[in-house]
């Protein structure tokens, strides 16, 4: 027993296995051979260096954007009669970046002023002064409880709290209904983007050099007669990303626009040119609060007291997304890839050996050629693992080719 794990442990640290080169000529393996070989080949070529580009170092990008929109809307508003608005009405925030919202209907509360009045039945109704905590204000409430139950707009049946809040307070249960700014869809957004690549030093705007000032004043954006138009048209980019501006002008909605720069700098900068696309960023199956307002206020003085009207707006809001990447040919990466390709050659040879040692039916006759086991010629007692190894080999090819005799 001592003699033998003497013997395993002088096999596992004195022995060596290196290649030995064998030429087989057998169809099927030499088949199999060449065409894992073309397989690797194609992925290097096609795949890594003419699609993946794996010859060039890449670099990431900087970017800013800066929109402005044009169009004027005259409409007629309950409370406030006919209104004109341009672009300094309905954009929010007024000078434009990558977020930006364009109000497309409104409810106003015309005409508050700060004292006191019954909140509304959604705050909460009420008995008796006791349910109206004085200092406090309920979740849904609009202003701070007085401490009084008051009928609602004269209402004896209908009793809420009395606050002290802006009043009038608003009621926002009616929304307009086709939307008051519906004809939004014509009003056109001229969008400009400035690139940076820093690790290359390469600079680079969406205002690309086919874009003059002339085609600039007439083009409109287009996925196929002008992929390259900075100016766009609400209703096609709301189309574009498959929902309907009518539906989304109601209560609002949300709107991503994808800038895509995608530059090789081994080619003329002026193929660097951006793509754009248009997804909706809403959930459309859910109904819980769905889309998309804010309110804000517009104060004025009357008779020494400040006032002020009150807009819920709803509107469609558009956020520029920037992405892209650039390459250019780099020693390193080029030399990288070539070594991960050679390494991946090795492959075929796997592939073969698997074939040739354990699958096709002369393979006790290959392992025989591929396998030697050498020894020192002064090394008095035999190494048993050799003998075995050689045995087994005879063995296994005697008893294939008495197979083959019978067959």
């Amino acid at each position: 027993m001592k003699h033998r794990i003497r013997a395993e442990l002088a096999d596992f640290f004195y022995e060596y296995d290196t290649p030995r080169m064998v030429l087989v000529r057998d169809k099927l393996v030499g088949i199999t051979f060449r065409l894992v070989q073309l397989g690797v080949l194609i992925y290097i070529l096609g795949w890594v260096f003419i699609y993946e580009k794996g010859y060039q170092s890449k670099g990431d990008l900087i970017s800013s954007v800066n929109i402005k929109l044009k169009g004027i809307a005259l409409i007629d508003v309950r409370d406030l009669g006919p209104q004109l608005l341009d672009a300094a009405d309905y954009v929010f925030p007024p000078q434009g970046d990558s977020s930006f919202v364009v109000m497309t209907n409104f409810i106003v509360t015309p005409g508050q002023r700060q004292s006191t009045c019954a909140d509304l039945p959604d705050s909460g109704l009420c008995n008796k002064d006791t349910d109206c905590i004085r200092g406090q204000s309920s979740r849904q409430g609009q202003g701070v409880m007085t401490g009084r139950c008051i009928p609602y707009n004269n209402n004896n049946k209908t009793k809420t709290c009395e606050v002290f809040a802006w009043c009038p307070v608003e009621n926002d249960t009616y929304v307009p209904k086709p939307a008051l700014l519906l004809n939004a869809e014509n009003f056109t957004l001229l969008l400009k983007n400035s690139i940076s690549f820093p690790e290359f030093s390469v600079t680079r705007r969406n205002l690309v050099e086919s874009v003059t000032n002339k085609y600039l004043q007439s083009c409109l954006y287009h996925t196929k007669t002008d992929p390259l138009c900075p100016v766009f048209r609400l209703g096609y980019m709301v189309s574009e990303s498959g929902q309907n501006f009518a539906d989304l002008a109601y209560k609002g909605g949300t709107v991503g626009i994808i800038i895509h720069w995608e530059c090789d700098l081994d080619w003329a900068l002026k193929f660097c040119k951006p793509v754009y696309r248009f997804i909706g960023l809403d959930d459309t199956e859910h109904q819980v609060s769905k889309g998309f307002n804010f309110r804000y206020a517009r104060y004025y003085i009357e008779n020494d007291v400040s006032m002020r009207n009150l807009y819920k707006v709803f509107g469609i809001r558009f956020d520029v997304m920037v992405s892209g990447e650039a390459g250019k040919f780099d020693i390193i990466p080029t030399m990288t890839t070539i070594g991960s390709g050679i390494g991946i050659f090795g492959v075929a040879t796997v592939v073969c050996d698997l074939l040739l040692l354990h699958i096709i039916p002369r393979r006790n006759y290959y392992k025989q050629k591929k396998f030697k086991c050498a020894q020192q010629e002064s090394k008095e007692d035999s190494d048993l693992a050799c003998n075995n190894f050689r045995k087994d080999n005879e063995a296994n090819v005697k008893s294939e080719s008495t197979s083959s005799i019978d067959e």
